[in-house]
C-alpha cells in the first residue's frame, strides 16, 4: 500500500475524510528545485467551523472508549510510521529540503511520540486527597475536548506528532494547521496515518492555510487549547488571542542558544559539536547553536577548526546528491539570513568562511569579531550561521549567556564540574553538557524560558498530562450533607 498516493489528498482537505476546500490551494514546492509536487487545499475560516464543529462531536465519544482503545490507535500509528519510513522520508527531503538522515530522524521520533503516547491513556489520572470533612476526596484528569496544533515547516513531522499524538491518547479531538511550505510532511502524513490506524472520523482534521487560517483555527469556540511552534513574534500574537479567549496557548518559539566552550574542551570533538549545532538542517532549528562563546586561551585554533569544518561542509540538493546541508526553505528566507550576515559585517564583524550563496544554498558561515549588537549576536538567525565570541572569565561567559531575551537550549563543552557549575547559573529550559544544542527525546520535557515561550509543555508524560487535559474536584459523601439552611 502506498500511504500518500496523491489521487487522495491532492488538492483536498481532510474533514471527517477527504474532500474538496472551499477555497483556493496552495502548490506544494521541492525546496531544492522549485518543482511542484502537487497541492493541498487551503482551509477557509467557514472550513475551520465546520471542522471544529465536527471534532467537538467525535470527540464526546472518542474521550469514553477505553484506554486499551485508544492506545491501540496510537501504536497502530507508530508502526505505520515504521512501516512506511521510506516514502514519508522522500517527502520530508524534497518539500522541507532536508538531508536524508534527518527525515529519517522525524520518521524514527514520529513513531516514538505515538509509543509514548501509547501510553497515556493508562496512567493515573488523578488523586486522592486528604480532607477535614467526612467524605472522599478526590481530583482527577479529563480531556480539554479540542486542540488547535499549529506547526513550523522546519521540522514538520515531529512538531507536529508531539502535539498532535498526546492530545488524541488523552482524549482530545485536533485541529491541524501545518505549515504551508511544508503541509504534506507536516499535514496530509498525519492525516493519512492515523487514518490508516484506525482513529475514528472527525478527531484529526487537517487544515492548511496561512495567517486566516491560523486565526480561525485560535479562535474557533470549540477549541480550549493551543499548541503552536513558530517564531516568537507570531507566538506573541497567538498568545495573546488565547489570553483575550480565555484559551490556554502552549508556545514553542525561537532560540539564540548559546555554547560555552571552556579552556580545557577537546578542540577537535568541540568544533565537531559546534559545526553540527550551527548548521545541521542548514541552521532551520530553533535550538540551532546561535552564539559560541570560547574562552580566549583557546579562541583562535577554535575559529580556525570551525572554518576548516565549514569549507568542508558539501552544500546541494539531498535529493538527488550525498551533501550535508540542504536549501534554505524559500527565497524570504534566504535573504534574511544574507541581511543580518551582511549587516552585522558592515558593523564590524568579519566572515571567516562562507557568508555566500548560490539559488536557494546558503554556504556555512562563520563570523568573528562581532560586538553584542551584531544582529548575528543578537538575534535567532535561522540559518547556517556560526557567530564566535570570547570571553576570559566565566562570570564573562555566564553574563553573556544570560543576555539574551530567549532562553531554550544551552550547550557546555569542557570540563564537567566546571561546566555543572554553570548550569546552575545559566536561565535555559534545556541545558547540555559536553553536547551541542540540539536535542530531542519524545519522553524528555522540552521548553524554554523568556522569548523562547511559556514553559515546558510538551514531552514527557507530566508535561502532556497538564497540557492537554483539565483537573476536575469531585467529591462524594455516603448521604447527603446537613446544612444550616
Amino acid at each position: 500500500m502506498k500511504l500518500l498516493d496523491p489521487e487522495t489528498w491532492d488538492g483536498k482537505l481532510y474533514i471527517n475524510g477527504w474532500r474538496a476546500g472551499s477555497d483556493t490551494s496552495y502548490t506544494v514546492i521541492e525546496a531544492a528545485t522549485g518543482e511542484t509536487l502537487g497541492s493541498v487545499a487551503t482551509a477557509s475560516r467557514e472550513d475551520v467551523l465546520t471542522a471544529a464543529t465536527q471534532a467537538a462531536e467525535a470527540q464526546r465519544e472518542w474521550s469514553a472508549k477505553t484506554p486499551r482503545e485508544r492506545a491501540a490507535v496510537l501504536r497502530r500509528a507508530g508502526q505505520l510510521f515504521e512501516e512506511h519510513a521510506e516514502e514519508i522520508q522522500s517527502w520530508i527531503v524534497r518539500e522541507a529540503g532536508s538531508i536524508p538522515p534527518k527525515a529519517g530522524l522525524e520518521t524514527m521520533v514520529a513513531a516514538d511520540e505515538c509509543y509514548e503516547a501509547s501510553a497515556l491513556p493508562s496512567l493515573p489520572q488523578g488523586d486522592v486527597l486528604a480532607t477535614n470533612e467526612a467524605r472522599w476526596s478526590q481530583s482527577r484528569r479529563l480531556p480539554v475536548g479540542v486542540v488547535s496544533v499549529i506547526a513550523p515547516f522546519n521540522f514538520p513531522l515531529i512538531l507536529s506528532i508531539r502535539a498532535v499524538a498526546p492530545a488524541l491518547a488523552l482524549g482530545n479531538a485536533v485541529l491541524l494547521k501545518p505549515d504551508p511550505r511544508t503541509s504534506v510532511a507536516g499535514g496530509v502524513v498525519l492525516a493519512r496515518v492515523f487514518e490508516e490506524a484506525g482513529l475514528p472520523a472527525g478527531l484529526l482534521q487537517l487544515l492548511p492555510g496561512g495567517r486566516e487560517t491560523g486565526t480561525a483555527v485560535v479562535e474557533a469556540p470549540e477549541v480550549r487549547v493551543v499548541a503552536f511552534t513558530g517564531s516568537t513574534e507570531a507566538g506573541r500574537h497567538i498568545g495573546e488571542a488565547c489570553a483575550r479567549l480565555l484559551k490556554r496557548a502552549h508556545l514553542e518559539l525561537g532560540g539564540n542558544n548559546a555554547m560555552i566552550v571552556l579552556p580545557d574542551a577537546d578542540l577537535d570533538h568541540a568544533a565537531s559539536a559546534a559545526a553540527f549545532g550551527s548548521f545541521m538542517h542548514q541552521g532551520q532549528v530553533c535550538m540551532t547553536t546561535g552564539r559560541h562563546l570560547v574562552h580566549e586561551d583557546i579562541y583562535e585554533e577554535y575559529v580556525q577548526r570551525l572554518v576548516e569544518k565549514a569549507e568542508g561542509i558539501p552544500v546541494g540538493n539531498p535529493a538527488s546528491e550525498e551533501v550535508a546541508l540542504g536549501p534554505i526553505i524559500d527565497e524570504n528566507q534566504l535573504k534574511r539570513i544574507d541581511s543580518i550576515v551582511q549587516e552585522s559585517v558592515l558593523g564590524g564583524g568579519r566572515i571567516a568562511a562562507g557568508g555566500t550563496y548560490e539559488g536557494p544554498f546558503y554556504r556555512p558561515t562563520v563570523l568573528t569579531d562581532l560586538s553584542t549588537e551584531s544582529p548575528a549576536w543578537s538575534e535567532e538567525i535561522f540559518g547556517p550561521v556560526a557567530p564566535v565570541m570570547k570571553f576570559s572569565t566565566i562570570d564573562e561567559a555566564v553574563e553573556l549567556a544570560n543576555a539574551s531575551p530567549y532562553g531554550l537550549s544551552l550547550s557546555i563543552l569542557g570540563e564537567v564540574g566546571e561546566a555543572m557549575k554553570i548550569a546552575d547559573r545559566v536561565r535555559s529550559g534545556k541545558i547540555h553538557i559536553n553536547e551541542q544544542t540540539i536535542s530531542d527525546e519524545a519522553n524528555a520535557p522540552f521548553g524554554g524560558f523568556g522569548d523562547s515561550g511559556n514553559g515546558t509543555r510538551v514531552g514527557g508524560h507530566q508535561a502532556n498530562m497538564e497540557s492537554f487535559t483539565e483537573l476536575q474536584w469531585l467529591t462524594l459523601r455516603p448521604e447527603i450533607a446537613p446544612y444550616p439552611f
